[in-house]
């Protein structure tokens, strides 16, 4: 159908906005806002019939009912709603009240168009109000995940502005043992410490069984410097609390809610941890992450290297540890649940690679056993044989009780390439 004759049958009667007019025919041309076209059909209508087609007031259409007047006025509101708040990416998104909708469905028809021709009421309002919000925070609209989120609900008369998370990656370094990697609560309390009345005796009123941990050491600082309303660690699996994390460090993301302030300086975050810290734990690598990361983070399957001191409860030779590790060195290995973990891991078999095993004897009852294994493989249980739910073992192949006295994870690996992918960080 041809445009004019399109303006002519929805001006033919109740008056229409330029904007609502041009929303009709928003497919045909490029470059022009939709106030534009409806005015420019409107002219070329007049021209056509050499009769006057006076311009309409926002306020006088019976499709928007005046609300396309207000584009200007929503993003002042939508930029005075995060003035506090840094940010470089958003997007708008408006929920029209069912009138309009209905409105807009009536035009068409009497246009004599498509139910889908043109652009809805709602997309031009997203685009209108975010041109003008854009301009107004000097700041970029963004389709994938933006920093603030608008939503407009005209019936309501509300915008509501959600600040999405941003996210801080680093690895991590715990240089003390007895430090798990998040908050412990007490199994027996479940947290409360009885609330200061009687006391829990195994957690001693505190509600946790560790004053400290990787993540009040990172979390609260990394909160505190973005301003945000909470901080949560997210860790590439966790070592034993018992065990040191050398080396690299492990991967790990923390991911601050409702930030004021995403523009930080990540080396100095990383010196103010570290000077937190004061030695229990260190971080490195700090860098500005997507939230991407974060599943990347919680989904490495990522093998690992381990030191650990053994002890046995008899005297060993050289010459038969040497056999038994060999033993170890390169074997595919049953584990069933071990009994230290069985109380929150699910009662199964699993098979884990050893890549390779190495031990020397420190003295005939004790020796330092290094393991290059797959991701989820127990170290612990490799030596002991954990009575058995570990087959094979150090301890079953020497046919002696072997303990692990001190661990060490000396480094985390990702599998097939570099784990921090440049994809996965902010500018």
């Amino acid at each position: 159908m041809d445009v004019l004759e399109v303006a002519a049958r929805a001006t033919a009667t109740d008056p229409v906005c330029d904007a609502c007019l041009g929303r009709l025919v928003a497919d045909r041309s490029f470059g022009l806002a939709n106030a534009e076209r409806g005015s420019a059909l409107r002219i070329a209508l007049a021209l056509r019939e050499d009769v006057d087609h006076e311009p309409v007031a926002t306020t006088d259409c019976w499709v928007c009912e005046g609300r396309c007047d207000e584009f200007d006025e929503w993003a002042g509101r939508a930029a005075e709603a995060v003035e506090e708040t840094e940010f470089a990416t958003y997007n708008v998104g408006t929920r029209p009240p069912p009138l309009i909708e209905e409105n807009e469905a009536l035009l068409r028809e009497e246009a004599g168009l498509a139910a889908d021709a043109g652009e809805p009421f709602k997309s031009e309002f997203n685009r209108e109000v975010g041109k003008r919000v854009g301009r107004l925070t000097e700041t970029t609209v963004s389709f994938d995940r933006p920093d603030v989120q608008f939503t407009i609900d005209l019936a309501a008369d509300d915008l509501d502005a959600t600040v999405n998370s941003t996210f801080v990656y680093g690895r991590y370094r715990k240089l003390e043992r007895d430090i798990p990697q998040t908050e412990w609560p007490c199994r027996e309390c479940e947290g409360s410490g009885r609330n200061g009345v009687d006391p829990c005796d195994h957690c001693g009123g505190s509600g946790y069984l560790y004053d400290d941990s990787v993540e009040e050491y990172t979390a609260p600082i990394v909160e505190d410097v973005m301003d945000g309303t909470e901080a949560t660690f997210h860790g590439a699996g966790r070592e034993d609390v018992d065990a040191r994390m050398l080396g690299t460090g492990r991967p790990f993301v923390i991911e601050v809610e409702e930030p004021r302030r995403r523009r930080v300086d990540t080396d100095r975050l990383e010196a103010d941890i570290n000077a937190f810290a004061d030695g229990a734990v260190e971080v490195t690598g700090l860098r500005l992450a997507t939230h991407e990361m974060v599943a990347r983070v919680k989904e490495l399957d990522a093998a690992k290297r381990y030191r650990a001191e053994v002890t046995f409860e008899t005297a060993m030779t050289a010459d038969g540890l040497a056999d038994a590790i060999g033993e170890i060195d390169g074997a595919t290995v049953k584990q069933y649940t071990p009994n230290r973990v069985d109380h929150r891991r699910a009662s199964l078999t699993r098979e884990r690679d050893v890549y390779e095993a190495t031990a020397e004897l420190t003295d005939p009852r004790h020796a330092t056993v290094e393991i290059h294994g797959a991701g989820g493989l127990y170290v612990k249980e490799l030596i002991s044989g954990d009575e058995g739910r570990t087959e094979p073992s150090l301890g079953g192949l020497l046919g002696v009780g072997a303990e692990v006295t001190a661990l060490d994870v000396l480094a985390v690996e990702g599998e097939d390439e570099p784990f921090e992918r440049e994809t996965f960080f902010r500018e």
